[in-house]
């Protein structure tokens, strides 16, 4: 509500309080409305050609994941397998005497290095030293008894020259009773034929027919001669036979005889030998279970010894790891004991002949309808390098880390251990055979 001025015409506002109580609010100024409008104002659309710039950003990121990813599948995951389920093994020897004796002397203890040859244990050899006595007498008489034999091959054959001579003059004898025999029976029938006639005399009759019966009896004396000269001929040749068999194609010191004593012989002094307990090679002693006093039997393990020099790795890969895996394939091994930073080299020498749950003792039975499929592992042999093996031991059962490559040079599982079997079998060749060392792997 306005008036006019009288002095004007310019209508004024009113100014009385009931004006200002009814008329609305004033306006905002015009900078608070400016300043109001900018902050409530929407952002503006980004512009096209920045929305372009980083989509093709994005996508040669993606592109770069996508080819890395591919590389490393191709170049690294489809070339290298590899698995922490490893752990170092050993073909140890079980240290177990070959004869039953009391221990006398232990010379080692667990932990201790040892060098191939060195004693471990000494045996009580008093009952082998007797069982060696005994056997070189046998040996001695064996000897002797074939010298006898050798001296009665001699006596044998001049027996049989004898007979051949008795059984000569024995069929010469024959001869002459068989002539006596003719001479009298032809005398007794001639004069059988003239005492008819009265030629002849009784009493020459009677004569002759007595001298017809004794050489008959002659007759048979001389074949019964013979028969027994043969006889005898044939024992002499016998028993010359016999002795020849005990020594024909032999001498002294091949006889069957002699050679059977003198195995004995060697059988004690091998005894006596192993009273004695070495170490088959180098390695370190372990599971000692042997005291002094004890009284031992053939066959019992004592000790342990652990070839730390030829430690070998069995890798337990999954199944689904082994399509291209194959022996001679080189491996790189690292160690829980020293770190990733040594690196251990070895070739792949074999894959198990079957996975571990097909060697179990109680092997799982998938036939019986409760199944589960269970990824199945197989152990992989490898072969360490020696030489880094002397530069850093390892002990047996520790954890390792392997990684086959599928794609590199093969090689001969015999170029990595090679130095060390060829070492081991040299040393065995001069080392005696005092201890029986049962080898199984740990």
């Amino acid at each position: 509500m306005s008036h006019y001025d009288s002095h004007t015409d310019t209508p004024t506002p009113l100014t009385d309080s009931a004006s200002r109580t009814s008329s609305a609010p004033a306006a905002p100024s015009t900078e608070a409305s400016t300043a109001a409008g900018a902050a409530f104002k929407p952002a503006s659309p980004p512009q096209p050609a920045r929305r372009g710039a980083r989509l093709a950003m994005l996508a040669a990121a993606v592109a770069v994941l996508a080819g890395g990813a591919y590389a490393y599948h191709h170049f690294i995951g489809e070339r290298y397998v590899s698995t922490d389920n490893a752990y170092t093994a050993a073909e140890v020897a079980q240290i177990t005497p070959a004869i039953d004796a009391i221990t006398q002397r232990v010379r080692v203890v667990d932990t201790q290095p040892v060098r191939q040859g060195d004693i471990l244990v000494e045996l009580d050899a008093t009952d082998a030293r007797l069982a060696l006595a005994q056997a070189e007498a046998e040996l001695g008489r064996a000897e002797r008894r074939v010298r006898t034999y050798q001296a009665n091959d001699a006596g044998f054959r001049a027996q049989v020259a004898a007979r051949e001579a008795e059984q000569v003059q024995a069929d010469a004898q024959l001869r002459v009773a068989q002539s006596d025999l003719d001479r009298a029976r032809l005398d007794l029938s001639r004069r059988q034929a003239l005492a008819s006639s009265g030629s002849v005399s009784g009493e020459e009759v009677s004569n002759a027919v007595a001298a017809f019966h004794t050489a008959e009896a002659r007759l048979a004396a001389a074949r019964a001669t013979a028969e027994q000269s043969r006889a005898n001929r044939a024992a002499t040749q016998g028993a010359m036979a016999a002795n020849l068999a005990l020594i024909e194609q032999s001498t002294l010191a091949d006889n069957p005889e002699v050679a059977l004593a003198r195995a004995k012989r060697d059988q004690a002094k091998v005894d006596v030998e192993r009273a004695v307990l070495r170490a088959p090679f180098d390695g370190v002693v372990a599971r000692r279970q042997i005291e002094v006093g004890q009284k031992v039997k053939a066959g019992t393990v004592v000790m342990t010894v652990v070839p730390t020099q030829q430690v070998h790795v069995d890798a337990n890969f999954k199944e689904g790891q082994l399509g291209r895996v194959r022996a001679g394939q080189p491996v790189e091994l690292k160690a829980d004991l020293y770190g990733s930073s040594v690196v251990y080299h070895g070739v792949v020498t074999g894959l198990a002949g079957g996975t571990g749950s097909a060697f179990a003792a109680i092997p799982a039975q998938n036939a019986t309808g409760n199944w589960i499929k269970v990824v199945q592992r197989v152990p992989v042999r490898i072969a360490i390098d020696p030489k880094e093996l002397a530069q850093r031991p390892l002990q047996v059962g520790l954890s390792m880390e392997v990684s086959i490559d599928t794609q590199g040079e093969m090689r001969s599982p015999g170029a990595v251990v090679g130095t060390a079997t060829e070492t081991t079998v040299t040393a065995t060749d001069h080392t005696a055979p005092t201890a029986a060392a049962t080898v199984s792997s740990r």
